[in-house]
């Protein structure tokens, strides 16, 4: 049975850092594009970074540009979203998800996604 499940979200102060981790069991993540997405009460779901099977391509958000580097590790089956000067707009939570047929990766279309997390909360307030 496969699971994605993230990690490493928590409370932090405006300017901080946090370092998000997507493990997967039984999928292998090397057969995936990977997404992390964002909700925040009130708003709807949106994209912040995802990278395609081998790593070569990746995308970002606007608003996390310069600020977010996504990055995978197919050997320990993880993906990871480092996640510097984080501002309270940050707050959300973050979910990975997996994508099977791409050949790059999507921010826009999370319809793409054919697995999900359940996700890990980031608050970022003082």
């Amino acid at each position: 049975q496969w699971q994605l499940v993230e990690s490493g979200g928590g409370l932090v102060q405006p300017g901080g850092s946090l370092r998000l981790s997507c493990a997967a069991s039984g999928l292998t993540l090397d057969g995936y594009s990977i997404g992390w997405f964002r909700q925040a009460p009130g708003k709807e779901r949106e994209g912040v970074s995802c990278i395609s099977k081998m790593g070569a391509i990746t995308n970002y958000a606007d608003s996390v540009k310069g600020r977010f580097t996504i990055s995978r590790d197919n050997a320990k089956n993880t993906v990871y979203l480092f996640m510097n000067s984080l501002k309270p707009d940050d707050t959300a939570v973050y979910s990975c998800a997996a994508d099977l047929r791409s050949t790059g990766c999507t921010i826009i279309a999370d319809s793409a996604y054919d697995y999900w997390g359940q996700g890990t909360q980031v608050t970022v307030s003082s």
